[in-house]
């Protein structure tokens, strides 16, 4: 069975699909958590040099120095709490706009790529607030970290919850809400359009539609390998904006931007006081929201002045060449490869399942 399909015969029904693309996208986040934690470790540590380099030794300090629950696990919570309604959201979105698409003849890669679109454009207004709240609670660790000092110290999520609100505001929960999009809309048009590709090239090599477990992890992976490693620039810079801290303040604003800068945090906002471990007044940090996210900026990196994804990329091949866009390429690749083979793998499991639990619907669907 695939994801769906132009016929009949391999559509299941929305509720299964939601219900199966929700499991298998939590339980996909969840396995990957612990490297996504280290990732953020990675992209948000402010010692130089860094604290954590590599990902084998940053995986044993964090979990030598602070466990797994509270270390590699931290902001599991907020994760799933975000992950369970984005997915469901996903997954009905894109098989409703591409059975649609499908339907009124629109040429088939083209209606999984605009679905994958739409679909993640959907999830975006659940999975943003969640990822700020996931991201901040897995770069601090717990509460009273002594080995890591992030310049956040929440007792929790709803805590953190409470805190961002109070003291920065509701819209910080939406923090590099546009950023996101900019990466994560065509990673997840990619992924799919690829993924559906694959399955196809499967099933003939196959003659059937149960291509096997092999072959369901390797199309999954497959799909969401390519897709990280095509949109890796666009991660770039997305973490570039969103982890760079300002050496020079600038003061000479208009009025439109010095009233942008009240609003939220912007790279060239006026000068205010670098944050500490101790500071009890402000908690906001420009760090990156969403996962997976790997580039890692050099130490010495140049800075991105301008809030732009497209003049950020003009700078960074300047300044760095090509290879300067595909900075952290490999842990990405790692990272979508496990993350989509194992969330694709399960949903087709789960989708199976259903189908033998409750055949009626499809009957129902099908006349």
């Amino acid at each position: 069975m695939t994801i769906g399909g132009g016929d009949g015969e391999g559509r299941p029904p929305y509720l299964h699909s939601m219900i199966a693309g929700g499991l298998g996208g939590t339980t996909g986040d969840m396995l990957m958590h612990s490297l996504d934690t280290v990732k953020t470790r990675q992209q948000g540590d402010p010692h130089i040099p860094p604290k954590y380099s590599s990902l084998g030794s940053s995986y044993y300090t964090i979990w030598r120095q602070e466990g797994i629950r509270r270390g590699l696990y931290g902001g599991w919570l907020p994760a799933m709490m975000g992950s369970f309604p984005g997915t469901v959201l996903f997954f009905g979105t894109y098989e409703w706009s591409k059975r649609h698409m499908l339907d009124y003849g629109v040429q088939a890669h083209i209606s999984y790529l605009t679905a994958g679109f739409l679909g993640d454009l959907a999830a975006s207004i659940v999975y943003v607030p969640s990822e700020v709240l996931k991201t901040r609670l897995q770069l601090q660790g717990r509460f009273n970290n002594p080995h890591f000092k992030s310049g956040y110290n929440y007792r929790g999520t709803v805590d953190a919850a409470r805190t961002i609100i109070r003291t920065e505001g509701f819209s910080e929960l939406f923090s590099g809400f546009k950023a996101t999009l900019y990466r994560d809309l065509p990673f997840s048009a990619f992924q799919f359009m690829f993924y559906e590709q694959f399955q196809s090239w499967a099933q003939e090599f196959k003659g059937s539609r149960d291509i096997g477990v092999p072959l369901e992890l390797l199309t999954g992976a497959a799909g969401g390998g390519l897709a990280g490693v095509m949109t890796c620039p666009l991660d770039v810079v997305k973490t570039r904006l969103q982890t760079q801290i300002d050496p020079v303040p600038v003061s000479h604003k208009t009025k439109d931007r010095k009233a942008k800068d009240a609003k939220g945090p912007i790279k060239d906002s006026p000068a205010k006081p670098a944050l500490s471990a101790s500071s009890s007044t402000s908690q906001a940090r420009p760090i990156s929201t969403s996962s997976p996210s790997t580039s890692l900026p050099r130490p010495g990196a140049i800075a991105l002045d301008e809030d732009s994804i497209f003049r950020g990329l003009r700078l960074i091949y300047k300044t760095e060449g090509v290879g300067g866009w595909f900075r952290g390429v490999g842990p990405r690749f790692v990272w979508t490869s496990i993350q989509s083979g194992c969330m694709l793998f399960l949903y087709q499991t789960i989708l199976r399942q259903l189908e033998t639990w409750m055949p009626e619907e499809r009957l129902e669907m099908n006349r």
